[in-house]
């Protein structure tokens, strides 16, 4: 698992969304004043997850008076998405990468531990990606709870 670095170039990526359409990077950024916030999350509708979810929804005006927007990515499909953003009122973007080669591409892709167990899945992690394509953040392993304000606080700096 080849981990992402500030200052590199964001990988672009297209995909498809609970609605029926798709998500692509390029428009975001293009839509953004400062840039993407692009979150990745093991499993919808997940306690951690749910928890990560709802606190970006409930963040999203404050992030985008900061000039940022959000998408979620997940390896789930994009029925289970649906019934996700539903149920929680997501009114950001969900991405569903089944094949993970955009988890793959951002090094969020790879061996950890569940419950003692070994397996292969997503590793909760945060971009911040500017308006030119550039990764001015990239955090692994982040924390469910938390780390929304704690991002937050980092780009109103």
């Amino acid at each position: 698992m080849t981990q992402l670095s500030t200052g590199e170039t964001a990988p672009d990526f297209t995909l498809p969304t609970p609605d029926g359409g798709e998500v692509s990077l390029g428009p975001l950024r293009q839509q953004a004043d400062r840039g993407v916030i692009v979150y990745f999350y093991p499993k919808a509708a997940t306690p951690g997850c749910t928890t990560q979810a709802c606190d970006f929804r409930d963040n999203l005006a404050s992030l985008g008076a900061l000039g940022y927007s959000v998408v979620g990515i997940s390896a789930d499909p994009v029925e289970d998405l649906r019934a996700f953003a539903a149920e929680q009122r997501l009114s950001f973007p969900l991405g569903s990468d089944t094949e993970h080669a955009v988890a793959e591409a951002y090094g969020t892709w790879g061996p950890k531990t569940l419950n003692g167990q070994q397996m292969v899945g997503v590793h909760r992690s945060t971009f911040v990606i500017d308006t030119d394509g550039t990764i001015v953040l990239a955090e692994y392993d982040v924390d469910a709870k938390g780390h929304v304000a704690a991002l937050r606080a980092q780009l109103a700096g």
